[in-house]
């Protein structure tokens, strides 16, 4: 299941992303342009512009889009988990969160002058997007993410 997400809801791109779901972010003014994209890539549109969901090809069903009802971003996630009966583990932290790429493992001797001196010397772990070559680790950053993951996992059983 991929995504594209129009720009008025940006970080419930990064969200799906640190889930591990391709959500590719639509950053142009142009509806059209993203409409194309999302049926040329066979992608599920997350908007909130009520235009986007009057045409044809959403009414009939030809493409799928789903209007985003509230302003929070993690209000949204849950909306669109619910929606689609998403898994908030499907494959996290397998995404660049930057430019939704795959990530790719790192020994650790690669890394070494890419990270700082004391995430070298405590984290075995590094994972570097081959696009944007942004290197990540399983620090605090990390772990505040997958504590909201598992809260809003936990939230949503109820």
């Amino acid at each position: 299941m991929k995504f594209i997400v129009d720009n008025n809801v940006g970080k419930l791109a990064k969200w799906l992303r640190i889930m591990g779901y391709d959500a590719l972010l639509f950053s142009e003014e142009d509806d059209g342009k993203m409409v194309k994209a999302a049926l040329a890539q066979n992608r599920i549109i997350l908007t909130k512009d009520r235009q986007i969901m009057k045409r044809r090809l959403v009414t009939s069903g030809r493409l799928k889009a789903i209007l985003i009802e509230d302003n929070d971003s993690k209000a949204q996630l849950r909306q669109v988990v619910g929606a689609l009966n998403l898994d908030y583990q499907f494959r996290p932290f397998s995404l660049c969160l930057e430019c939704n790429q795959r990530l790719i493992e790192r020994d650790k001797d690669t890394v070494r002058g890419l990270v700082p001196p004391h995430v070298f010397d405590t984290q075995s772990q590094f994972m570097q997007c081959p696009s944007c070559q942004r290197i990540y680790w399983q620090g605090t950053h990390w772990q505040a993410m997958s504590r909201e993951l598992e809260k809003l996992m936990a939230d949503s059983r109820h």
